[in-house]
């Protein structure tokens, strides 16, 4: 069965819609760009709600809480099978803020030295142009619906 994960998109109306994508953290990332950026999300078990994963996720990866009703954007299947569950939260944060939670690898490898990565290293506003470059290729529908929704369907 291939794994779920549940995210949320943040957007804000500016001049141009724009919508918060997180870089993920540690060295095998660390060079990468397009392609490579994602929305917050993580992956959760069955039985548990999508909603309340995308939630306890965007505040694992983000440090903020997002208390606010979530707008349904559906799944998309990634090109690795992993179901991922959206939803669209109208707000603005201070992308340079975000303080994400930590995971611990062996750096270099085969070193036997472990090290500590932030699962985040980064977050930032895009326009919708441009998040289409940056994200995965997976998760590029979400942005098509999003824009959907934002255009008042």
């Amino acid at each position: 069965m291939p794994s779920k994960s549940a995210g949320i998109i943040a957007y804000r109306k500016r001049w141009n819609v724009e919508v918060l994508l997180v870089h993920p953290g540690g060295p095998f990332w660390r060079n990468k760009d397009l392609g490579a950026w994602s929305i917050p999300k993580g992956e959760y078990a069955d039985g548990e709600d999508a909603e309340i994963a995308a939630r306890r996720e965007f505040a694992e990866e983000l440090g903020l809480e997002v208390t606010m009703p979530l707008i349904a954007l559906g799944q998309i299947r990634q090109r690795g099978g992993k179901i991922v569950t959206a939803f669209a939260a109208e707000l603005d944060l201070d992308a340079g803020s975000i303080r994400s939670n930590t995971f611990e690898i062996e750096w270099p490898p085969r070193s036997g030295k472990r090290q500590h990565f932030p699962e985040i290293d980064r977050a930032e506003w895009f326009t919708l142009e441009e998040a289409h470059q940056k994200i995965n290729a997976g998760q590029r529908p979400l942005l098509e619906r999003l824009a959907q929704l934002a255009r008042g369907r």
